[in-house]
């Protein structure tokens, strides 16, 4: 059956994020996934100011701030009291950026996950701590500099591989995992439903280019996000219960061709270019050798 994407909006105009900023893309596809029937909670992150101040706020449903460690900790207690008030058919979201998911709020993620508790978590992953000044998190690739890893004369970009959460929740075990990106909306959202049919908690990893923090052109959003898949710097994947599915890029493209657009990587020379196509190359490989075999 041919897919559609729903038509209602649940998510008004009149945000105040930078402009292309993919994490507002990933938002309003989430809810067109969701539906009414949806509760997000939102920690310290650029999603924080996006909606606006009070009294006003661009979302349809309602909406929760929180600590910047406590994501999984208040979902919880967000589905909790739903299901005591027999609301058990709200979906309770925690929309929380690379850094409050990869480091500050990692704790709290595991928590809600092992615990088993009927909730959504989505990581919009940005690679760095943007909202204040794009700092660099364990979820910035190698090789990208930033504020707190400048070039210098010591070339001191990030030296660390990036840190794929959603293979951590994989390996904890739960139900539904996923990885999309604001490119490609109608796997995105097909993979938000799949979540929602699954019961127990669900970690869906949303990678948003983020015109500010990878210095390109604003207008080039949805084209950085396409690039970071057709080159496998960011692989698309599903995990349902068990069973490990790869959605595959219509072509394969090398890396020098995402990395050249962004300014954050300029500095490469062709040694680095060559480090980070081997390590995609062997990810790859290792993702392929999981592809439907059980867990």
């Amino acid at each position: 059956m041919p897919f559609s994407l729903p038509r209602e909006e649940l998510m008004e105009p009149g945000h105040t994020a930078c402009h292309g900023c993919g994490a507002t893309l990933a938002m309003r596809y989430l809810l067109k996934g969701l539906g009414e029937k949806t509760v997000v909670s939102v920690p310290a992150s650029c999603w924080a100011v996006i909606p606006g101040a009070m009294p006003y706020r661009s979302l349809d449903v309602p909406m929760i701030y929180t600590p910047f460690a406590s994501t999984g900790a208040s979902i919880t207690g967000i589905r909790e009291s739903l299901d005591l008030q027999g609301k058990e058919d709200y979906s309770v979201v925690g929309f929380a950026g690379d850094g409050g998911t990869a480091d500050i709020g990692l704790q709290s993620l595991s928590g809600a996950m092992e615990r088993g508790h009927n909730v959504f978590y989505i990581m919009y992953d940005n690679e760095a701590y943007m909202n204040t000044g794009v700092q660099r998190s364990g979820s910035t690739p190698f090789g990208a500099t930033t504020t707190t890893t400048p070039l210098g004369k010591r070339r001191n970009f990030k030296k660390q591989e990036k840190k794929m959460v959603a293979d951590l929740m994989i390996a904890q075990g739960v139900p539904y995992v996923a990885t999309a990106t604001i490119a490609y909306p109608e796997d995105l959202i097909r993979k938000v439903r799949n979540a929602k049919e699954t019961e127990g908690p669900k970690f869906i990893q949303i990678l948003t280019p983020c015109p500010t923090g990878w210095y390109f052109s604003p207008d080039e959003t949805v084209e950085m996000s396409r690039l970071a898949v057709k080159t496998r710097i960011f692989p698309l994947y599903e995990y349902r219960n068990g069973m490990f599915k790869l959605t595959r890029p219509s072509e394969q493209l090398q890396v020098w061709e995402y990395l050249r657009k962004q300014n954050r990587f300029r500095h490469l020379n062709s040694t680095e270019t060559s480090m980070i196509q081997e390590a995609v190359e062997r990810r790859w490989s290792e993702l392929l050798s999981r592809e439907n075999r059980p867990r």
